[in-house]
């Protein structure tokens, strides 16, 4: 698009989010009313920058070298245009998706569950192999939480609560398994060495719901924002992401079931990603993925069975642990970690 366009704006509004990452973004009005939201990249206020090591905002980079024109047709994105300013700082104009994009508190249904495994299943398809150079490296990503890597940034309450999260993971995870799970967490290094012996394809990274659209108009494609931390590595590692900080998000997937318990929704989750990924699933490396899932998140299960202020929600993530140190378990007895 044109710059002078956003220059000449007409309204500008903060975009409302869940205030973890610190990035800055507007809703804008431009003078022939139409809507974008712009996104500029700030280390200075940007903790998701500053964890994985980006100084100018690599999502401007991915939209300039073309990456994201090689999706598949089931995985969109809302990028409009991009590039530095001045100062070498990144800008990123998407389309405004309005209420399309997911919330932390929208429940996924399942046509939109089936939507999303099968496009990330088509995204990891097409890039199998034959991952673009240049992105965020997969040691770095899978490294964001170690406590010896952030206590740096202790005061930001993101950091603060993975430290305790972290401090806490002893006590809800006592045993052979969550000690291996917990040296894990603290040193990245071997599970990224044990990623890149499997196959690899370009991974969103940061696959959440959040950062996720379905748009009315575009149905059975899935809209993905929020390439930043956008990685190669096992397809699993995206799944794995996904049902560590998401699994709860999701409805009812088998057909006619009403409700389930947690642990049988994971499981259902499990099956929809091997029916997805159809003759690519690889057992082990979705065990690895899994894993990876917990040594990123578990700090965030360990703070919600100690602090979260609802019993629902800490009796929730108390049922899941062991279906999540169950995984870890297998993953481990794979002999890769």
């Amino acid at each position: 698009m044109n710059r002078a366009l956003l220059e000449g704006a007409v309204d500008r509004a903060p975009v409302n989010d869940d205030g973890r990452s610190g990035a800055t973004l507007e809703r804008v009005r431009l003078a022939d009313g139409s809507r974008v939201v712009v996104k500029r990249f700030d280390p200075s206020v940007d903790l998701v920058m500053r964890l994985s090591l980006d100084t100018r905002g690599r999502e401007v980079e991915i939209f300039e070298r073309g990456v994201l024109d090689w999706l598949p047709p089931s995985v969109l994105h809302p990028v409009i245009d991009a590039w530095y300013d001045e100062d070498g700082r990144g800008v990123l104009v998407m389309r405004d998706l309005g209420d399309a994009v997911l919330t932390w508190r929208s429940v996924v249904t399942p046509e939109q569950a089936r939507t999303m495994f099968r496009a990330g299943a088509d995204l990891h398809a097409t890039f199998l192999g034959t991952a673009p150079d240049g992105l965020t490296p997969l040691g770095t990503v899978l490294a964001m939480f170690e406590p010896r890597r952030i206590r740096p940034l202790a005061g930001a309450p993101l950091v603060d609560f993975a430290l305790r999260g972290w401090e806490y993971w002893p006590e809800v995870a006592p045993g052979e398994v969550g000690q291996r799970v917990l040296a894990l967490a603290q040193d990245t290094a071997p599970l990224t060495a044990a990623c890149l012996d499997l196959p690899t394809t370009l991974l969103h990274g940061d696959l959440a719901t959040v950062n996720m659209a379905f748009e009315p108009a575009r149905p059975g494609c899935l809209t993905l924002i929020d390439w930043g931390l956008a990685t190669v590595g096992p397809a699993e590692l995206d799944v794995g992401r996904l049902l560590a900080g998401c699994a709860h998000l999701f409805g009812p997937v088998a057909e006619g079931a009403e409700s389930s318990t947690i642990t049988a929704r994971l499981d259902d989750l499990v099956a929809l990603q091997r029916e997805a990924a159809g003759p690519a699933h690889d057992p082990t490396a979705l065990r690895i993925g899994l894993l990876s899932g917990l040594t990123w998140l578990g700090w965030n299960k360990a703070l919600d069975i100690v602090e979260h202020p609802d019993p629902a929600v800490r009796e929730r993530e108390r049922a899941a642990l062991p279906w999540w140190l169950h995984q870890a378990e297998l993953a481990l007895e794979t002999g890769l970690v």
